[in-house]
């Protein structure tokens, strides 16, 4: 009997003694959490990720300016930029100048990020394929801008409606105006939806669609074809390896994505700005329910004016054309020189992550 109960004790013992071992061995970092597979699927969705977090900073930082240049484009007063901005301040308060903003912060931001998709994509396909694939600027660049023509076309179609919302909301006081209402608080964002369907159904959120089809498909190539045009005379190669800067414009290498996506934005932007004036006032008009104006009858009463028997100079018209082009100047400036320096530097962090192999 005795010798039963020491087996036993010896038992429980042993068993106490293997739990004890098995609850202080230590546990590996992150147990409950595969690292290795985060990080993998980091690496394997770069792009999206990139674009992503960059679009939400460099968008919410670029907004007032988006905001006051549809003001611009469509008022008929001239008015100068710090007057306007004294006036939707006074009016409107600091929401004025962020009216609209959560359709572009949820929405664009995950357009860029279907953009960048494309644009990566495509050029990867023309890699594997060794299409244009020689180190020199005409092919890196023509690379770049074939996969940026894709990429617009394909994406205006899904934000086409975003970017009509977004313009209802920006021009909200104005339309109002238009119509002889003086609005005592703007509807929200889903009222303004449900007034585009209204008055004009499904088919009112592509309002200027063929419009925005060319401006997206146009601008979005130009931006690309010269941003991979600057970044290969900043040192980049065609494998996308960074090197010295010239000897020329000897800045930090740190600073190439934004000098770059500010060179790239504005100059694309000003090639391409005539064509979003003459869509906003297209828009803005419909939005309104005023009669409606063909593209170019639109355009040559925006230089030209609406009295045919007293044009004015077309060098007038053409400054009446670029109003608000200071303003958007600086919003690329912002937006798109601090979207490249946040993609490239999480695009650097996700390249440093350890991988499968290395986390074993």
């Amino acid at each position: 009997m005795s010798e039963k109960r020491c087996r036993e004790d010896a038992a429980c013992h042993g068993s106490a003694r293997v739990v004890s071992d098995i609850s202080s061995a230590p546990r590996p970092p992150n147990y409950l959490f595969d690292s290795a597979a985060f990080n993998e699927s980091l690496k394997n969705n770069k792009a999206v990720v990139c674009a992503l977090s960059a679009s939400y900073i460099s968008t919410f930082a670029g907004y007032p300016l988006d905001s006051i240049k549809s003001r611009l484009q469509t008022t008929r007063q001239r008015i100068s930029i710090p007057r306007l901005a004294l006036t939707v301040y006074q009016e409107e308060g600091i929401i004025g100048f962020y009216r609209g903003l959560w359709i572009p912060l949820m929405t664009i931001s995950f357009v860029r990020a279907a953009s960048f998709t494309i644009y990566t994509r495509t050029k990867e396909f023309f890699r594997e394929r060794q299409w244009l694939d020689r180190n020199r600027i005409l092919d890196v660049a023509a690379t770049g801008g074939i996969s940026g023509a894709l990429s617009g076309s394909l994406i205006s179609f899904g934000s086409a409606p975003f970017e009509l919302v977004k313009v209802r909301r920006q021009l909200e006081y104005t339309i109002a105006a238009s119509k002889g209402v003086r609005l005592a608080k703007a509807p929200s964002t889903m009222e303004a939806v449900r007034d585009i369907f209204r008055t004009n159904g499904a088919l009112g959120l592509y309002t200027g669609f063929p419009l925005h089809f060319v401006r997206d498909t146009m601008g979005t190539a130009l931006y690309f074809f010269e941003y991979d045009g600057f970044r290969y005379i900043m040192g980049r190669n065609a494998a996308g390896e960074q090197g010295d800067t010239p000897p020329w414009l000897p800045i930090p290498v740190s600073l190439v994505p934004f000098f770059c996506g500010s060179l790239a934005g504005v100059t694309s932007w000003a090639l391409i700005y005539p064509l979003d004036v003459v869509k906003t006032k297209v828009q803005q008009r419909a939005l309104a329910g005023e009669q409606r104006r063909g593209i170019f009858e639109t355009l040559h009463r925006l230089i030209r004016g609406p009295d045919p028997n007293a044009p004015k100079p077309i060098f007038v018209g053409l400054a009446r054309l670029y109003r608000g082009l200071g303003v958007s100047a600086l919003r690329s400036v912002t937006t798109h020189g601090l979207l490249w320096t946040f993609f490239d530097l999480t695009a650097s962090y996700i390249d440093r992550l350890p991988g499968k192999d290395e986390s074993q």
